[in-house]
């Protein structure tokens, strides 16, 4: 359901106006109407929000340094939050200039240790006598044994496919070798070795000066955090703000829950200031704020995940609900998965965090469907229950399904949800154009509720031929009335005609293909099911016959088989019905979207994050 809103227009003096929006914060219900021209580039506010992400980011990184089971303290150590920012950044940033020096001493090391140990200082005597070491690198098919002739070269070690050698020769004389050149390092393997100890004792010990410091301050850094994003909030009204009268007055206009006007109200007559209500029009674009009960509301994150509704249309959350959980217990089609989600949802419900919390209630639900819809599909970790021969099932089997029932079943579905979206669709042109507007929607239903139903009533119930020949010819007549002459009753009949025929090819065409969509239902629970199948007769055939052990394979087989299944065909299940619900039954139904979530103005609280 979406909320009731009203839109309210504010004059305030402008001396008063600073108070004025204060006061306004601390009722958190105004949602702030942008101009619609949109806000001019502000530095002072790209600054605060360039701000913010630097305190984002500190952040998550104190977050992941913060050791498991250690609580950081709540109160704040710091009376400055920018020192603290600053502080932890620069922290951060010497931790990795010293693991990027470590990172290039362990690089040196590694490839002066090939050398062995020597002194750089005999080096430089050998120089200064007039010998030269020069310290080369080739594959080990290139290297010449004339070079140990001509250029007296000694081989130092050989890796892999690489030898690594010197040549000793006289000042000035040169090296023509088809050998690599390597540049030694100012250190020496045993200096690099001593010089990679200390930088790893000074990265622990930066490393816990860190935890010490994101343990003290993780909430002083998230109290800076409010306090920015409540200045970035504070300045987008004031650029919303529009000036009146020599800017000696501010016009402020914003949406407000009807059920929260008690509280807005109450504040503004309080205070003398003037302010104006109305009702929203057609035309206006209103936030949308929706109130859901327990059980729908776990779906407002589904519908969310393609559109918000507009507010002046009817919320389908509520109505798809039902089918989606119906459609994801097809799709999965196994009681035993279903079970296994169950268990999992609230076992994890206690121990995750509040904010995915309705996120397993949601899974515990839909792996209910699974279990009853798993039960009539006759499926229990890849166990055809139909064809079992366990006595006490003998009672249940009354209720299940075999293929051909199934296929049947999930065609029916799509055409049940098919007709309750037009139905939908039809309530809410009424609601908002008048029943003259909905006349060709319900001409549609009319039609082919009626001759749909008297179709299946005389092909599968015995209706008289009669009976059924009148069906046809009165909702026919009807609805053929309501969609090619009263679809438009301001408009020539002759037009009319035309739209009809135009509507009548639109529905030909996209009714047939929508209804045959749902055959994914019975495909993917079908596919799950042999898959579960084929994984419990591998696990059988592989297992072999030797004692205790044979057993062992064969439940691991099954354990990473069915891990395996669960994981594909919970992910169909999760997928595909979404796609039945935002194309089919959207456009059946009449969702047009394109709806602004409800954000009042309001102190800034941080969203806790799912992971």
């Amino acid at each position: 359901m979406i909320v009731k809103m009203k839109r309210y227009s504010f004059l305030v003096y402008h001396r008063q106006y600073t108070e004025f929006l204060e006061k306004l914060r601390e009722t958190g219900v105004l949602h702030v109407i942008e101009k619609p021209e949109g806000i001019a580039e502000n530095d002072a506010l790209r600054d605060k929000m360039q701000l913010a992400a630097r305190v984002k980011t500190a952040i998550k990184h104190i977050e992941k340094l913060i050791p498991k089971g250690v609580i950081p303290k709540t109160e704040n150590t710091s009376d400055n939050g920018l020192e603290l920012l600053i502080n932890i950044e620069n922290k951060f940033a010497a931790k990795e200039l010293l693991e990027q020096k470590l990172q290039l001493a362990e690089r040196d090391r590694d490839r002066m240790e090939v050398w062995g140990r020597f002194s750089l200082e005999r080096l430089q005597n050998l120089k200064d006598a007039g010998f030269v070491l020069t310290f080369f690198s080739c594959n080990l098919r290139k290297f010449d044994q004339e070079w140990e002739v001509l250029y007296n070269a000694f081989e130092i070690d050989t890796v892999g496919t690489t030898r690594y050698f010197i040549t000793i020769t006289q000042l000035g004389e040169a090296v023509d070798i088809d050998a690599d050149p390597v540049k030694l390092s100012s250190k020496t393997a045993e200096q690099l070795d001593i010089e990679i100890i200390s930088l790893r004792e000074t990265i622990e010990k930066e490393k816990s000066d860190l935890i010490n410091l994101a343990v003290d301050n993780k909430f002083g850094l998230k109290d800076f955090q409010a306090k920015v994003m409540s200045e970035i909030d504070f300045s987008n009204v004031i650029l919303n703000t529009q000036a009146e009268a020599d800017e000696k007055v501010m016009l402020l206009e914003g949406w407000c829950p009807e059920e929260s006007e008690t509280l807005l109200n109450g504040y503004l007559e309080a205070s003398g200031i003037y302010y104006e209500t109305a009702q929203p029009t057609e035309g206006d674009k209103v936030p949308v704020k929706l109130k859901n009960n327990a059980f729908a509301k776990l779906y407002e994150m589904i519908g969310e995940l393609y559109d918000m509704p507009n507010y002046h249309e009817i919320d389908l959350t509520p109505f798809f609900a039902p089918f989606y959980m119906l459609f994801f217990g097809l799709c999965l089609g196994d009681a035993g998965y279903g079970f296994i989600l169950v268990l999992i949802a609230i076992f994890a419900r206690r121990k995750v965090k509040p904010a995915l919390k309705p996120i397993l209630s949601l899974v515990a639900w839909l792996g209910g469907a699974t279990v009853i819809l798993g039960t009539v599909s006759g499926t229990f970790f890849g166990y055809n229950l139909l064809e079992s021969e366990i006595s006490w099932l003998e009672t249940i089997k009354v209720f299940m399904l075999n293929s051909d029932q199934l296929f049947y079943t999930a065609l029916i579905i799509g055409v049940v949800q098919i007709m309750f979206g037009m139905i939908l669709k039809a309530v809410g042109k009424v609601r908002r154009f008048g029943f003259a507007n909905s006349l060709s929607t319900w001409g549609w239903i009319i039609v082919l509720l009626g001759c749909g139903g008297a179709y299946a009533l005389s092909n599968f119930a015995g209706l008289q031929p009669e009976i059924a020949k009148w069906t046809y010819m009165v909702t026919g007549g009807i609805g053929g009335l309501l969609i090619f002459v009263l679809n438009n009753i301001k408009r020539n009949p002759l037009i009319n005609i035309g739209a009809g025929l135009w509507d009548t090819y639109n529905m030909a065409t996209g009714l047939l293909g929508d209804v045959l969509s749902y055959i994914r239902l019975f495909a993917l629970g079908i596919s799950g099911a042999v898959m579960g199948f084929v994984f419990n007769d591998l696990a059988i055939q592989l297992s072999g016959d030797i004692p205790v052990l044979s057993p062992l394979i064969m439940i691991l087989i099954m354990l990473l088989g069915h891990s395996i299944n669960i994981f594909m065909s919970g992910l169909s299940a999760f997928v595909h019905p979404m796609r039945l619900t935002f194309v089919e039954f959207y456009k059946n139904s009449g969702f047009e979207g394109g709806g602004k979530k409800y954000k009042p103005f309001s102190k800034y609280k941080e969203k806790e994050s799912l992971f």
